[in-house]
């Protein structure tokens, strides 16, 4: 069963990137969705690494991307070379023509790299001259970004924004998890219990994907789900604060991107149907980057998380 290879290949990713076993989740609900993820955290904790264990266990292929602010857009779409031989243009493709790609540090490229990648993201193809270009089925992009070194960035437009499926925040893992980071790089077996892992094909990941798509979701929860984003634009009718602290709510893309990945949550968790917890488990990722907070809530100090959990707990569930 599809689901029992998936569990594998969480077991698979947790031995590779220690103790952050809310990333290698977020990766497994992103791919399940066919969506983007961005990942927000401090340097060196092995993003790059979960990417490319990712691509290894599904048998994708994986590009990096260094994102700086003299990137051109042709270096991650690729461009036209002239072929002296035959006095002809051939298209030489960039990086985005790979599974996987990692923008590291996304929000120090400019403009019109962020846009060359958005229409990635959003058309699944790239246009390069008068000619486009479609990407390959199997195209996720995991962006990074750093909190701590903000000079030199160009923080990334709301359309961008939301066309991640889901933003995760990670953080420096506890004592025991650095003691075993430590072991393992200097080439110690960990004490654990050994994973046989084989890579699952693209077909396997796709078939999952069609399973999940196809998750009983009670209507009540249908409407639990959409009053949680309709929250995030009339908060005022639930509390008057909860109304002060959002400027801006989410989109309908939003209410998609929930819905899905509330099923993918319930389908890795060997479930059939979608439960109230499926949704709150995924609710803070998929809203913290499609909210913008009041002047009021900023200089009062409260944060994105604050206000989703505020909005979870007004929300009745059925």
């Amino acid at each position: 069963m599809a689901v029992n290879e998936f569990s594998q290949l969480k077991r698979y990713l947790d031995t590779q990137i220690i103790g952050q076993p809310a990333l290698t989740q977020a990766l497994l609900i992103a791919i399940l969705a066919d969506g983007h993820l961005l990942v927000e955290g401090p340097p060196g904790l092995a993003k790059t690494r979960a990417v490319n264990a990712l691509a290894k266990g599904i048998e994708g292929s994986f590009q990096r991307v260094q994102f700086t602010p003299d990137l051109l857009p042709a270096d991650v779409t690729g461009t036209d070379i002239y072929r002296q031989q035959t006095s002809e243009f051939v298209f030489e493709k960039g990086p985005l023509f790979h599974n996987l790609i990692l923008a590291d540090e996304i929000n120090r490229a400019p403009a019109k790299v962020q846009s060359a990648l958005l229409e990635a993201m959003a058309e699944r193809q790239i246009t390069v001259g008068k000619n486009t270009y479609p990407l390959s089925e199997l195209f996720m992009v995991m962006a990074t970004q750093n909190p701590l070194e903000q000079e030199g960035t160009y923080p990334l437009p709301e359309a961008q924004l939301d066309r991640f499926l889901l933003h995760l925040n990670i953080d420096y893992p506890h004592a025991e998890n650095e003691l075993a980071i430590l072991r393992l790089t200097r080439g110690e077996a960990l004490e654990q219990e050994p994973v046989s892992f084989a890579p699952i094909s693209q077909a396997t990941l796709f078939a999952a994907r069609k399973s999940v798509l196809s998750m009983h979701l009670a209507e009540p929860l249908e409407q639990y789900l959409v009053q949680l984003i309709i929250a995030t634009r009339q908060g005022a009718k639930l509390d008057a604060q909860l109304g002060a602290w959002i400027e801006f709510g989410a989109s309908p893309r939003a209410t998609i991107a929930l819905d899905k990945c509330a099923r993918a949550h319930a389908w890795l968790h060997e479930r059939d149907f979608v439960t109230p917890e499926d949704i709150q488990a995924v609710v803070h990722n998929v809203l913290r980057h499609r909210i913008i907070l009041s002047y009021e809530a900023q200089a009062d100090g409260i944060s994105k998380d604050e206000v989703i959990s505020r909005i979870v707990d007004l929300v009745p569930v059925p």
